[in-house]
């Protein structure tokens, strides 16, 4: 396994992590403690959670607890505050004020059976509440010792400037992680967010690097769904025509080059400079070891140049 400096932090993280969205809604306690076995064999420090996750929401918080136990310590654990749950999306109302962030970083903690959190994110800005609130907040949480860092989610470039901008002019922690979503199939990242991360050194965190597992390679066009996979069920906004048909031309090169697709989706984002760690979710331990392997693939510059050119119309 690789490791990065999660932005200006002093986080060191695997550039291959494990999301645990699936832990109590696909995965129930002993497949849970399979995955997370497999991951920390493999070298993955980074865990995300976050706190709707689960059914009920707050169920994978609790069941990442139990199944890390006393090696807590050896893993850097991040999860979020302040989106709607039911797979609504978006934020939830009053989520970036102070009243809703102290109560919910300590049911989070309570959760997860932890007295610190290492990566404390906002998962989706709430335009209601200025920034500043919101920062002040997180920074508290910082000097209490709760949190060590604070990172942002589903943020645009304009957002994070402003949110490092408020941060440096009021002496507050700033976000060191920008956690979006982010695949060969899904590149508009890279014309507004990234060139603002880059100028401020925060670590990129993308997740559905995947696309809900339609860049794992196993799904072909005009093929049903196997029962039960992610796609099966949510496949609207990731099963379309023309992404079908970009995956099947990255296996085609990556035939040529003795390549999976599920290397070229994992490879091109852990080769990025400004990605620090990529966030897939997974449900068995057989795909956390596969994700381990394909991240830490080092591209040549023929094989980046072919798969940007592959999927620049995701751009």
């Amino acid at each position: 396994m690789k490791y990065k400096k999660l932005g200006n932090s002093d986080l060191e993280v695997s550039v291959v992590g494990l999301g645990c969205m699936m832990f109590g809604s696909m995965c129930d306690q002993k497949q849970t403690n399979d995955v997370v076995d497999a991951a920390i064999d493999e070298g993955i420090n980074m865990f995300d959670v976050a706190d709707i996750y689960g059914h009920p929401p707050g169920t994978a918080e609790t069941m990442v607890g139990k199944a890390l136990g006393k090696r807590r310590k050896d893993i850097v654990l991040a999860t979020k505050f302040g989106a709607q749950s039911g797979g609504r999306g978006g934020s939830i109302e009053g989520g970036g004020t102070r009243e809703y962030i102290m109560k919910a970083v300590e049911q989070s903690l309570e959760r997860l059976g932890t007295d610190y959190i290492d990566l404390y994110q906002y998962h989706f800005p709430e335009v209601a509440t200025p920034i500043e609130e919101t920062l002040q907040a997180l920074d508290d949480l910082v000097k209490q010792g709760k949190v060590r860092h604070i990172g942002c989610s589903n943020m645009d470039g304009a957002q994070l400037s402003e949110a490092d901008s408020v941060a440096s002019e009021q002496n507050l922690s700033a976000f060191v992680s920008a956690q979006n979503w982010y695949s060969l199939l899904h590149r508009d990242i890279e014309t507004d967010l990234l060139p603002v991360a880059e100028e401020i050194n925060v670590g990129i965190i993308p997740y559905f690097p995947l696309e809900s597992g339609l860049l794992t390679g196993k799904y072909r066009k005009g093929a049903e769904d196997p029962e039960g996979s992610r796609l099966a069920k949510w496949g609207g906004a990731f099963k379309t025509d023309d992404k079908m048909d970009a995956v099947e031309a990255m296996r085609d090169y990556g035939e040529s080059i003795d390549r999976s697709v599920l290397e070229l989706a994992m490879g091109r984002l852990t080769n990025r400079p400004a990605v620090t760690t990529v966030i897939a979710g997974v449900t068995k331990p057989e795909q956390v070891r596969q994700n381990a392997a394909a991240g830490t693939w080092e591209l040549t510059a023929d094989d980046i140049a072919a798969v940007d050119q592959l999927t620049a119309a995701w751009v």
